[in-house]
This record gives structure tokens, C-alpha cells and sequence, in this order.
């Protein structure tokens, strides 16, 4: 099993989820976030004022999902996610060691 953690842009949410219960994906956790990569920011003017806005609204798309089934959702997570510009975001995958489901006591893939 793995967890895949994707950190896109808040307008592509729905693209990313639609393309990801599509092929299966039954549970993703999102959380709204803030931060920068390469992008630095930006500048914005109110008031006639310039300041500058460090961390950037992102979010955060948390799932874990059997082996078997990692390509596809990169692939499919990668594709609705892309618009071709800076601070599309980034993809992170890690290994999970056991997956346990509270109600029931499954384990494992069934627990997913």
C-alpha cells in the first residue's frame, strides 16, 4: 500500500476528484493549505498599496491506495490536476506499513 499526499491548486479540486472516483479511488481526505515552492508568491496592490503574499492557497489531497492501483491514480491525479503552469503543485508517495479501520478491526487492503 501506499499513501499519496498531492498538494494542486484549489480550482482543480473537483477535476481531481471526479478523475479519481472514476477509476476507483474510494476515500481521500482534503485539507485546505498555504505555502510556496518556486513560485515565491506574488504582489498585490489594495488600496494603492503593494505587499507582497508569501504563501499561496493550496490543497492538500491525502489517499492511500493498493500498489497495484499507484500508476493510475498518479497518472490520473497528474492529468486533471496539470494546467501548465508555475504552482501546479507537487505529488509525494510514500509506503504505509498497515492500514487498520477502527469500526471493524480490517486490515490491510480491505481497511482502505
Amino acid at each position: 500500500m501506499k499513501k499519496i499526499e498531492a498538494i494542486i491548486k484549489p480550482f482543480k479540486l473537483d477535476e481531481v476528484k471526479n478523475a479519481l472516483t472514476k477509476i476507483g479511488v474510494q476515500g481521500m481526505t482534503i485539507t485546505e493549505v498555504k505555502g510556496f515552492g518556486r513560485q515565491r508568491g506574488h504582489t498585490e496592490v489594495y488600496r494603492g498599496a503593494e505587499y507582497k503574499i508569501d504563501f499561496l492557497p493550496k490543497v492538500k489531497i491525502e489517499l492511500i491506495t493498493p500498489d497495484e492501483m499507484v500508476p493510475q491514480v498518479i497518472e490520473n491525479l497528474e492529468r486533471a490536476a496539470k494546467t501548465g503552469k508555475i504552482g501546479d503543485g507537487k505529488i509525494f508517495l510514500s509506503p504505509i506499513e498497515e492500514v487498520i479501520r477502527i469500526r471493524t478491526g480490517e486490515r490491510g487492503k480491505e481497511a482502505i
